[in-house]
Formats: C-alpha cells, structure tokens, sequence
C-alpha cells in the first residue's frame, strides 16, 4: 500500500514511521510493529508508531534516521514485517539460556542498526541485569561491541589507556595522567565520556580548552603527532552500541555487570590500546563499595583482558572523598593546570595521579613493548616529568593539535562570578562528609551545563574547621542557581563537623 511521505526533522535513535490509526486499522498493524518501508530500490525496517493527528490518513511520517535512510521521495510502499532474530535471542536469556557468539553478535547488530525498539532494549538490560553472562558470552559481547563500529589502528606501539569505574566527585586526574605518559613517549589516545549524573566528565573539562569531537582518523593522527589526545568518545563511531545503550540504562538507573565491563573494555579495544590501566576507587557512595567488590572487579576486568589480549592493571583508590578540592568543569580546570605549571595544589590530586600515570610507564616495560620505567619506579618516573615541566609542555602541544589556545594559563579560567560560602556553625573537627551531596549541589548551581559552576572545597574530613569558617564555596554564573545551590547546602549540610545540631523537633512553627 502506498503512502505519501510527511518528514519530520526529528532525531530518536531509530528507525522509526508513523500512520494515522485509520491506516493502521485498516492493516491490521499495531503501535510497536516492525514495517517494511520500500521506495525506489531502498528499503528499511521500521518500528511503527501510531497517530491521530501527527499524520493524516493517506501520509507516513518518517522521522530524521528514516528518512535518511530511505532518502527524498514522495511516496513509498508500507508492509508488515516480522520481529529481528534478537528478540527472540533477547527471550533466551529471560528463559537463562546460555547464547552463542553469532547470537548476542546479532543482538548488538540490530542495537547498532536502530533495529530494536527501546522496550526490547529495555528487556535486554533489564534481563541482563538480574541474569549476567558468564565470562565467555562476556567476551563474545565485547568483541561483537568493537566489531560493529570503527577501530583505531597505530603503527606505533606500544598504545596505552586509562580508565575510571567513576563514582567520585572532582576526579580530573586524566589531565594530568595524559600528558605525563605522552610526554614519556608511550601514545595514550584517551576517549571519555561526558558527564550523565556527575558535575564534569573528563571532556567537559577538556572542552573548556580546546575541541573534543574528532573521527577515529583524526584522534590516530593526532595521537601520532603528540603522543596523546582528550578526546569526546561520542564523536566518533567507536563502539556504537555502547551510547545507545548508556542512555537506557540511565533511564533504568541500572548499570548490569557484564555490559559495564564489555562497555570499558570495548573501547579500550576499539582504540587499538596494548594496556591499560584500570582506576577503582572504593569506599562508601561509590560503585565499590568494599576492597572485596573491587577485587572481584579487577579479577574480571584482567581476565576480559586476557581473552582480548589486552594487559589490564587495576588501581584501587580511596574514593571517600572528592580527588582535590574542586568539583565543576572549570574548576577543576583550573586546579589541574595550576598543577602542571608548578603551582602546587592537593596532595590528593597530586599523588593519584602520578600513582596512575606511574602504573601506565610500568606497563611499557612489558616484553617487546620497550620500557619507561622498571616495576615499582613508575610513580618516581612520573613525578620527574611533571616536576620537570614535561607534562605542562606536553599538554601544551595537546590543546594546539586539538584546536585549542596553547598559551592559556590557569589564571584565565573564569568560573562561576557569583559565589556563597557554607560556614561552619561551629568549632571542631570534621567528621562526615557526602560526595553524593556535593555533586548535587554542584548540579544545582548549574554544572556541567554551565562550565563555571562547581563547589569549592575548604575542609575535608578529619581536618578542623573554626565556627563561620568556609567549608564551601558555591560557585554559579547565575544568581538564582546560586541560590538555588545555597538553599539546597543549607538544607541538607555534605559537610558535618563535630558536634553540629543535625535538625530540632518539634520544628519551631509546631510549636
């Protein structure tokens, strides 16, 4: 049956067509069912939604991917169309079927191609949520993530990486661990995220210095040139599978177990990394929540390794507080490069990242990989290059190759002009503090959106604070949101010091 075509310059990550209930009726088809649309040699399978106005009867609407796909036409044919294989891949594992590498090959396929609907990709996440894959469908799935998109190849080895499991505020260490190894001569092309839930993902910082987004051609070239790069992974077509997915399991608030570690390692496998350094932080708020969780972690991570024939090393840090004493873009900006020019700045910062930058010059020791620094002198190895102003230089070179100011200093970093300091009520020692509610807070005074938004750090715990002292301050680059954000500190304190009355009964209206 023919049908006029009503585009819609719409983008909803998939193949998707609409027809008026009237039509839909008249085919017997259902909002959810899979359409063959053909027009002029091309075709396409489509989910088909269902409308009462959007369309009229007569018209199909395609949205943007349809649309491109099917390209500028003015009519096409519409029939029905069964199910992808996957669904009924995506049932077995409902039922704790154990699949084949061709089967979950194929449900990553049809993710890939917009050929499954977000319910379907809800029921896979969910499924796999409560019945993980064991370590063989484990790394079918990751193999199958990097096959479906593009891959880096280097002519230079050996290529490095790191990588974070998340979870704690202020952890801008990868602008410092970076430079340091590129400056040591291995090739770091390091690919991030921005931030869903957090203040500032790594390329929300990095996008305050130069541009992020580039192809996989020009993250190799780059990388090739300077040694190193701080790149927006959503840019490129590494992985595909992957974004598509974070964003359901953002919409779930579930993060299952076997794609977390296919997601980590299928990048790192996408760039063409020999190794790779894997950041742990452990404590209380964080997604290892105890040394066991991290160890049964790193014991997975190095094995997914081992079958894709990746060296992976996993450093377990303390995540019980923000790294540094600055969470928001800018912020932390500022307090890396202050950093890098010599300017000193929280031991926390400082040592995390030699720790790990350290851990990555070890690692190009390995055999036939050439060698940086000797077992147990990467950390010493490190500290040089970024006390010499090797680092500093290297990031330098970094922000040009990238399209970036290489003569900006951490003095130009403008962050949020309006700012509200959270005192101490009273004298003593701090004894709690909140990682969870200093994002929060954060957020509310309008980070990551707005790059100069963040909180500044004056106390952590364990260190003394006099009553009206600073233990925050709010930075915003708006006063609402400032206030916003004070409200918001206020109510809920992150930071308590000993002794603080926490909240009275009755409140003193009920009284």
């Amino acid at each position: 049956m023919m049908f006029e075509v009503n585009a819609f310059d719409i983008e909803i990550g998939q193949y998707k067509v609409m027809l008026n209930l009237a039509d839909a009726r008249e085919l017997g088809m259902n909002a959810g069912d899979r359409v063959r649309v053909r027009a002029k040699g091309v075709s396409l399978t489509a989910i088909l939604d269902i409308t009462t106005q959007m369309v009229k009867p007569g018209q199909i609407g395609t949205f943007t991917e349809a649309h491109q796909r099917i390209g500028e036409v003015k009519e096409v044919d519409i029939t029905s169309a069964p199910k992808p294989a996957s669904v009924g891949y995506i049932k077995r594992i409902m039922d704790r079927d154990k699949l084949t590498e061709d089967q979950i090959r194929t449900i990553v396929q049809d993710i890939v191609d917009n050929n499954l609907s977000d319910v379907e990709i809800s029921a896979y996440l969910t499924t796999l949520y409560m019945q993980d894959f064991d370590s063989q469908e484990t790394e079918w799935l990751t193999r199958a993530m990097i096959d479906t998109g593009e891959r880096i190849h280097f002519d230079t080895h050996p290529v490095v990486d790191k990588h974070s499991i998340g979870g704690v505020p202020g952890n801008k260490v990868s602008l410092l661990v970076v430079p340091i190894v590129a400056a040591s001569g291995l090739l770091i092309p390091k690919t991030s995220s921005r931030a869903i839930t957090g203040a500032g993902g790594t390329s929300d910082l990095m996008e305050i210095l130069a541009p992020v987004e580039f192809s996989g051609d020009e993250i190799r070239e780059i990388t090739e040139n300077v040694g190193g790069i701080l790149a927006w992974g959503g840019a490129t077509n590494i992985a595909p599978a992957d974004d598509k997915l974070i964003k359901a399991e953002y919409a779930l608030t579930i993060d299952p177990y076997s794609q977390m570690l296919a997601s980590i390692m299928s990048k790192k496998g996408a760039v063409g990394a020999d190794a790779v350094v894997m950041d742990m932080p452990v404590g209380p708020g964080t997604k290892l929540a105890t040394p066991t969780d991290g160890r049964a972690m790193a014991k997975d991570l190095i094995d997914l390794g081992d079958r894709l024939g990746i060296r992976v090393e996993c450093a377990m840090t303390f995540g019980g507080s923000p790294v540094g004493r600055t969470v928001g873009p800018a912020l932390e900006v500022k307090e890396a490069l202050t950093m890098l020019e010599g300017g000193g700045g929280p031991n926390s910062l400082r040592e995390k990242s030699l720790a790990l930058a350290g851990i990555l010059l070890e690692i190009g020791c390995m055999a036939g990989m050439g060698c940086v620094a000797a077992r147990g002198e990467g950390k010493v190895a490190a500290e040089k290059i970024l006390e010499s102003g090797g680092a500093h230089r290297k990031l330098v070179e970094i922000i040009e190759a990238q399209g970036g100011d290489p003569t900006v200093k951490s003095s130009d970093i403008e962050v949020g002009e309006y700012t509200g300091d959270v005192l101490a009520p009273i004298g003593g020692y701090v004894i709690s503090f909140d990682n969870k509610r200093i994002v929060e807070i954060a957020r509310s005074a309008g980070a990551p959106a707005d790059k100069k938004a963040g909180v500044l750090i004056h106390k952590k715990a364990g260190e003394v604070a006099k009553k009206g002292e600073p233990l925050l301050t709010i930075h915003s680059g708006k006063e609402w949101e400032l206030q916003r954000a004070m409200n918001d500190a206020l109510r809920d304190m992150p930071i308590v010091v000993e002794g603080m009355l926490l909240e009275r009964y009755p409140r003193y209206e009920e009284i």
